[in-house]
């Protein structure tokens, strides 16, 4: 790529103000229009211009495009790395710049709420029915077959069941695992769960409210971590998977069960889809840029939405050298 279109891509306040956005998250073209006041089609243009230079790249979901900066993950370019770090030095030495980025991820948060009130609305409407929905989409006996040979190896451990819904899949593992802790952000769905799971014993199942982005466990606290037909909904995707990786022990596993990249584009209004499901090749980046080594993909057909376990295991953190426990510098520069 060459130097002097990179940088005449940045001249712009309008694409450093994009830029800056994408550098913290994937996100949809209509989300940007809408955070920078201005048109679809003209937003677009700036678009276009960062991704011709290689400062970003688009990836058609349905009828909606999503962007993610090439500047961040672990396969970022050396040279697109460093100007990704250059504007952060930007907004942190000018106090205009620093403005106008704050004003632009307030009004990006204010619009993700609106569209996660949605979705709990949805939920509180729907959580008897939950159980039903998802049979209409996926065959759950197959799903639940094939995720439990696939996980089946080696000992579960200790399990996190990221938005549990109705508590199936904690069900389905509680003979197996030393523990479950089943998470939801809904109210009314946990009171399904915990009807569902009221005959286990209490010291081997606990149901607990929370928010799959801000997990409210210790580091390296759970041996595995399922994400059932839960990742579609969120606007991030990277965000919970973070989280995830955060919580899960060196070894330990996660497993995703969702939907192979389709074009039904009913199931953002009817179901509340934030994502119309995921590649294989973007469920790879996401794992790796979590911390995750990712397994080969597990194919379920036979349906119109094809569903999907993939499986990755966390990577093990790099060991601490003894300089690095002495040197307060050396702490602070690999933290």
């Amino acid at each position: 790529m060459a130097i002097d279109t990179i940088f005449k891509a940045l001249a712009d306040p309008t694409r450093l103000r994009i830029a800056r956005l994408l550098s913290t998250m994937e996100l949809a073209v209509g989300e940007l229009a809408q955070v920078l006041g201005q048109s679809q089609p003209r937003v677009s243009r700036h678009v276009g211009i960062l991704c011709d230079a290689g400062l970003a790249e688009r990836r058609r979901e349905g009828s909606w495009v999503f962007l993610r900066s090439t500047g961040s993950g672990d396969d970022a370019d050396a040279t697109l790395a460093a100007l990704d770090r250059l504007l952060a030095t930007a907004e942190q030495e000018n106090p205009e710049f620093a403005a106008q980025c704050d004003d632009d991820r307030r009004k990006l948060a204010a619009i993700r709420k609106s569209r996660e009130s949605n979705a709990e609305d949805y939920f509180a409407r729907h959580a008897g029915e939950w159980d039903e929905l998802r049979a209409l989409h996926t065959p759950d006996a197959q799903v639940e077959q094939q995720l439990s040979a696939a996980l089946g190896d080696v000992p579960l451990g200790v399990v996190l069941d990221i938005g549990t819904g109705t508590g199936r899949m904690a069900e389905l593992f509680s003979d197996d695992a030393e523990r479950v802790v089943a998470l939801d952000k809904n109210v009314e769905m946990l009171r399904v769960a915990r009807a569902k799971l009221q005959h286990l014993p209490a010291a081997q199942i606990e149901l607990v409210q929370g928010d799959f982005t801000a997990l409210d466990f210790g580091a390296q606290s759970f041996d595995t971590v399922l994400l059932h037909q839960v990742l579609h909904f969120a606007q991030d995707p990277a965000l919970p998977l973070a989280e995830a990786a955060r919580v899960t022990r060196p070894g330990g596993r996660i497993a995703i069960v969702d939907f192979a990249a389709h074009d039904h584009e009913e199931l953002r209004s009817r179901y509340q889809h934030a994502r119309l499901g995921f590649s294989d090749r973007q469920m790879a980046r996401l794992l790796r840029d979590a911390g995750f080594s990712p397994k080969a993909p597990i194919a379920l057909e036979g349906g119109e939405l094809v569903v999907k376990i993939w499986i990755g295991t966390r990577r093990k953190l790099p060991a601490v050298t003894h300089d690095q426990k002495t040197d307060p510098s050396l702490k602070e520069a690999n933290s």
